[in-house]
């Protein structure tokens, strides 16, 4: 699909007027989080991929035209948008990168009426991904090591919001999916166990473990909370013992006081010589609760982890913005109290140590030795400068910029803010810029007049 069309009504308005007054001087708009949600002490970036691939092929074909003549642009609009194509400049942090407040998290320069019509996706996509990558790497943290699968599909707001959740959590460290179209799309392991309907549909418990593990003998995991969960969890030894597969069995938790359960259960395999047998415990589970079994010693191995993150319930959404920065050469922002936006495009400067990070201008030299500069060029005359990186380095990326992350900012309730500060030349250039602002609102004196 082209893409043309998604995007909002206003852009499309703004677009025909830039084109209608020959206003094709080169614009730089920066895409960050103005405010992190209550209980976020860092953001993890992630849609990048999904990004470029819409850029690529963003375009307006026919029947794209013939929809807005019909809403009302007449025949030189859609002329002008006829020809439209992405072949501008995007420079990102790579997915998995730790990201604060006011850092962007991709930059793009391109003819001012094609980079204002592409906003509304951008937005939409790092928006989402960043979101559902965010929430996941609180369970990460919650879980200490212990895997986790996500089983969030059946839960998620559509079809793309599953995949974005597969993909995001995996760049975080999950360890597989339930979802078997995003597993094989990203190359992601598969993992999924059986309802209580199939235990249901059999005459006993008994007999439906029996089947389910002949069926499936190399991955028998018994979901023993149907009727009796003790009860289940010796039914289970029974029939692994029966069938000889008591070295690659393991039971699911999915209801109840797991804490107890899962005590109760370890109890009950351990003496019955299947000490090696996984418990792994889903239920609706947020990342406080895990965190809290994992912290009181709960004896489980493995999480499965759904709505709560699948729709990152506590903060379903981000302040994401998408603002002018620099326009035809010349430095832009918003002077609202509340909502300003630094000029000019940007880098990120990041050492890993307790000082923070700093905020400059993208020719800015690094502030000190070992500094780290976050933004790279991703894409260049609308093409791609690179393949695809390997899920591997995402989730190698993620992983090494948590473990440089403050503690402070890792707490998963009251977490304090990393300190984003701003270089001195994009201290400066946020002066004259606010400065000229106000002249060109009418407000105030030229720079340099009497």
């Amino acid at each position: 699909m082209p893409g043309g069309l998604r995007t909002d009504l206003y852009e499309l308005n703004m677009a025909v007027s830039y084109l209608r007054r020959g206003m094709k001087g080169p614009s730089t708009f920066s895409l960050y989080v103005r405010k992190l949600p209550k209980h976020r002490g860092f953001l993890v970036a992630a849609g990048l991929q999904d990004c470029l691939d819409f850029l690529e092929e963003f375009s307006f074909d026919d029947d794209d035209l013939r929809y807005l003549g019909s809403i009302g642009f007449d025949d030189r609009a859609q002329a002008d948008l006829a020809g439209i194509r992405f072949d501008g400049e995007v420079w990102a942090v790579p997915e998995g990168t730790i990201v604060h407040a006011d850092e962007p998290i991709l930059e793009v320069t391109a003819p001012i009426a094609v980079a204002q019509l592409v906003e509304t996706a951008l937005l939409n996509r790092i928006t989402l991904h960043t979101t559902l990558a965010s929430k996941a790497a609180r369970y990460v943290l919650a879980a200490e090591g212990r895997d986790l699968v996500d089983f969030s599909f059946r839960r998620t707001h559509g079809m793309d919001a599953a995949m974005a959740a597969a993909r995001s959590s995996a760049i975080v460290g999950f360890a597989a999916t339930s979802d078997v179209a995003a597993a094989r799309a990203y190359g992601l392991q598969v993992a999924g166990t059986m309802a209580h309907s199939f235990i249901e549909a059999f005459p006993s418990e008994e007999l439906a473990f029996r089947s389910f593990a002949e069926d499936h003998p190399t991955r028998t995991t018994f979901l023993v909370d149907t009727y009796d969960t003790l009860n289940g969890v010796r039914t289970a030894i029974a029939v692994a013992r029966e069938l000889g597969i008591t070295d690659r069995v393991g039971i699911r938790l999915d209801s109840g006081d797991l804490d107890n359960l899962a005590r109760a259960a370890r109890a009950i395999l351990d003496d019955e010589g299947l000490k090696d047998a996984r418990i792994f415990a889903s239920g609706g589970l947020d990342e406080i609760e895990v965190a809290e079994l994992v912290h009181g010693g709960a004896p489980v191995d493995a999480f499965g982890i759904g709505t709560q993150m699948g729709v990152s319930a506590d903060a379903p959404y981000l302040d994401t913005v998408y603002k002018l920065v620099q326009y035809d050469g010349r430095p832009s922002m918003k002077l609202s109290t509340a909502k300003a936006s630094p000029p000019g495009p940007k880098q990120i400067w990041r050492s890993g140590g307790e000082e923070g990070d700093v905020l400059g201008l993208r020719d800015d030299d690094p502030p000190a030795y070992g500094w780290e500069p976050l933004l790279e060029p991703v894409m260049r005359d609308g093409r791609r400068l690179h393949p695809d990186p390997p899920l591997r380095r995402l989730q190698h990326r993620f992983q090494d910029e948590l473990v440089r992350l403050p503690t402070k900012a890792r707490r998963l309730s009251h977490p304090e803010h990393v300190l984003v500060g701003h270089s001195p030349s994009l201290a400066a250039l946020i002066v004259r810029t606010q400065a000229d602002a106000l002249v060109r609102a009418g407000l105030g004196e030229p720079r340099g007049s009497d």
